[in-house]
């Protein structure tokens, strides 16, 4: 019947099928019981092997060391499963115990001898084979392994293998495998693996000329065959003699034919450095700060060849300059200066952070720490590098970030985002401290020019004239900020500074009245009633300990230089006129310091003290001269131009009175900086009073007459100014709440601060004839 034979059909294919299954189940529980065979075979054995050394006689160093070693090639002889987990066989157990004896052979012997055991994994390029089984990661996990076991050898091993071309090749060879995928499963022990070759290499430092590959020397590209071949060897019975020892390659010729210092190419790959900055990119925080610690080893080392190599070869300077530039451009278009300038100094690679914490703090805070991190590391780097690639790396980070960055974020007309970049600016320049990328974003700001300025060629360089008129900006925030980045830069290791700001303008004293002797009207300034004796102060008594004085303080010669008119008779009567024509210069009835106690000129004299001797401390090593240029080697007759720096200094000081008090306080602390600088010319035209300028010339005493000419014309139209005088000055102080407004409170604290800075300047003045005083013979 068909539907009969339908259904003895269905059941025969049913049949069919169930049988398969069956089969398949079968097969499969089959293979699943060899495998936990062969897992419980590998345990047994190992344990049985463990037993076996436990129980029996203790075999020579070599002979174990060899029957380990012969442990791990008899498993590619004897398995058949090379799918099977290393971790599963006995290779990691040989391994280390080959370690161990190879540590315990050296420590029984003298230091820098060779014992048999070393002797047989050279000559029988035991590395090299381990790197061939790491590359091809057979068994799975391989790789690993063999990354674990380089690292402990060069670690534990005392005495120097990298001059070995046994070690160094196939090293060599294992760095290249390192950081050529991106979150690999072995990325930690790549890590540590290329690090400690990094430390071998900074004890050594000339062993890195063996790590510089020829371009031209293409690393071998194994076929199947030569791969097979490699295993034969690997496999092959141990006759006692290594290719090494062969006559027709003997070893010295291998090393100078394959890894022979390279110090005239400069076609060489660094593949040190190429796995380093791969592993930079990782997802891993530790992985990254590892990698970077590597880089400033490796930047350090002071071979030529390296620094060269480093810099040309390799792709450090993009990492440095890129990623600042990424963590840069992640930062909030406007900021607040206060936070910028406020946040937490932040080393690199230990920046903790919580961003529900730091978002609440103030948005952008994460982002900043993380660009000042960078940065502080760029810094860093560049400090520790080898000069020549210092000053590779610092070009490009001007080049690749301040100019192509920076310099249109402060050449902006946006006045929020000129504040921002300005507070970035000033906080970069306050962490910097290699001394290449200082001088790097020095000629960024300031350029390079040298000569002395003109009043015609202020605008050659946009950026430099931009910032200083930013000192005079209507914002007065921009204008804060601004004086505030200068202020930073004065106190700078960097002598281009200077001089490019001041001193170059200043370097022939054309700004002295070019005239006869005889043809000079004489200055009578005599000894105020209201002198103060300077010499009774006991930080600057005839007391002093040697350790408290400035030793080799010779800027300012035996004696204070003056103008040839003013008479030398007694250098104490000279520093005592100096000090007083600053104390005087405000009128007693624009005083109202001494109503208050604790606010005498005598308070300024420790902050000068310290401060002064900081000063002298960063320009010892400059060739600042003792005393002024000679006059009759000066061009009196070439006009003077103070400078684009002093002009708007001057011009912000002469409006003390109309200016906020922000304002006042930080236009006087950038020319307190000034004045504190060991420098002949600019403390004789700072501080000295008694120059004869030539016409049309002014100095810093001269703007300050002219402010007090103009206080006494206005102090007579504001009633009771003495009462309102000093209530502003408590109220400034904290001593009195602030209540009722009152009138020509500007013009107020502008006296306040005039009478506070002359004291500053009298005070400046004497602790630098008292540094000069007590270093004279």
């Amino acid at each position: 019947m068909p539907g009969s034979l339908y259904e003895t059909s269905n059941l025969e294919r049913g049949g069919n099928n169930r049988k398969k299954k069956i089969e398949e189940f079968s097969r499969s529980s089959r293979e699943k019981l060899v495998q936990s065979k062969n897992k419980m075979f590998s345990k047994f054995t190992s344990i049985l092997q463990h037993a076996v050394e436990a129980l029996a006689p203790s075999l020579p160093l070599q002979e174990d060391f060899v029957y380990h070693w012969k442990g791990i090639t008899h498993y590619y002889i004897e398995t058949s499963d090379d799918k099977a987990p290393v971790t599963d066989t006995n290779i990691p157990s040989h391994l280390e115990q080959m370690l161990d004896i190879l540590t315990q052979e050296e420590a029984e012997r003298e230091s820098g001898e060779t014992g048999p055991c070393m002797e047989y994994l050279l000559h029988h390029k035991i590395l090299e084979t381990l790197y061939t089984l790491g590359k091809a990661d057979c068994p799975p996990g391989m790789k690993q392994q063999v990354l674990t076991f380089y690292t402990k050898l060069l670690a534990h091993i005392r005495q120097p293998l990298l001059p070995h071309i046994n070690v160094h090749r196939p090293v060599q060879k294992l760095i290249r495998l390192c950081g050529d995928v991106l979150a690999a499963p072995t990325e930690n022990e790549e890590i540590q693996f290329l690090c400690i070759v990094c430390a071998k290499l900074k004890q050594d430092p000339y062993l890195v000329n063996f790590f510089l590959e020829n371009k031209s020397k293409r690393p071998e590209i194994k076929s199947p065959a030569a791969t097979e071949g490699v295993m034969e060897s690997v496999l092959a019975p141990d006759t006692g003699q290594s290719q090494a020892d062969h006559p027709g390659q003997p070893q010295a010729a291998a090393a100078a034919s394959t890894s022979s210092p390279t110090n005239n190419n400069n076609t060489n790959n660094y593949n040190l450095v190429t796995s380093l900055l791969n592993l930079t990119k990782s997802p891993d925080g530790r992985i990254v700060v590892k990698a970077c610690e590597g880089l400033m080893l490796l930047v350090s080392l002071p071979e030529p060849a390296a620094a060269r190599c480093l810099t040309e070869n390799t792709d450090l300077c993009e990492l440095l300059t890129d990623r600042l530039v990424s963590f840069y451009k992640a930062l909030p278009p406007s900021m607040d200066p206060l936070d910028i300038e406020t946040v937490e100094s932040v080393n690199w690679g230990l920046d903790v952070y919580n961003l529900k914490e730091d978002a609440a703090v103030f948005t952008g805070k994460r982002a900043l720490i993380s660009f000042l991190s960078w940065l502080d590391y760029c810094d860093q780097l560049i400090k520790e590098a080898q000069k020549s690639a210092a000053a590779v790396m610092a070009k490009a980070v001007r080049e690749r970030f301040f100019v192509s960055v920076m310099e249109p974020q402060l050449m902006q007309t946006s006045e929020v985002g000129i504040l921002t970049s300005t507070a970035l600016l000033n906080r970069i320049v306050r962490q910097v401290t290699s001394e290449a990328l200082l001088q790097e974003i020095v000629y960024f700001l300031l350029g390079e020019d040298k000569e002395a300025e003109t009043a015609a060629a202020i605008v050659q360089n946009p950026l430099r004239h931009r910032l200083i008129e930013h000192c005079d900006h209507l914002s007065d925030e921009i204008s804060i900020m601004t004086l505030r980045l200068f202020e930073q830069l004065i106190q700078k290791p960097n002598q281009h500074i200077l001089h490019s700001l001041v001193l170059r303008s200043l370097e022939e004293r054309n700004f002295l009245e070019n005239k006869p002797q005889e043809e000079r009207e004489p200055l009578e300034n005599g000894q105020p009633h209201d002198a103060v004796d300077l010499e009774e102060d006991p930080l600057f008594g005839d007391d002093l300990s040697p350790d408290s004085r400035l030793s080799g303080s010779d800027w300012f010669g035996s004696s204070p230089q003056h103008s040839p008119d003013h008479a030398k008779s007694d250098g104490k009567t000279e520093v005592h006129k100096i000090v007083n024509s600053f104390l005087c210069l405000v009128p007693d009835e624009a005083k109202s310091s001494y109503h208050v106690e604790g606010t005498g000129y005598d308070t300024y004299l420790r902050d000068a003290h310290r401060q002064f001797r900081e000063f002298c401390g960063i320009c010892q090593r400059w060739d600042w001269r003792g005393n002024p240029k000679p006059l009759e080697k000066c061009n009196l007759d070439m006009a003077f131009f103070e400078g684009h720096f002093l002009k708007v200094l001057f011009d912000r000081m002469g409006r003390i009175l109309d200016q906020p008090y922000d304002v006042n306080l930080q236009v006087t602390a950038v020319l307190s900086k000034l004045s504190l600088l060991p420098h002949p010319h600019l403390h004789e035209y700072l501080l000295d009073p008694y120059i004869n300028l030539a016409p049309g010339c002014r100095s810093l005493f001269s703007v300050i007459v002219r402010v007090v000419g103009d206080l006494m014309l206005r102090i007579h139209r504001i009633p009771d100014f003495t009462p309102k005088l000093l209530l502003v000055r408590k109220r400034l102080l904290g001593l009195e709440p602030e209540g009722v407004t009152i009138d020509h409170s500007t013009l107020l604290e502008g006296v306040i601060v005039l009478e506070e800075f002359c004291k500053e300047l009298a005070a400046i003045a004497f602790v630098k004839y008292h540094a000069a005083a007590s270093s004279s013979p």
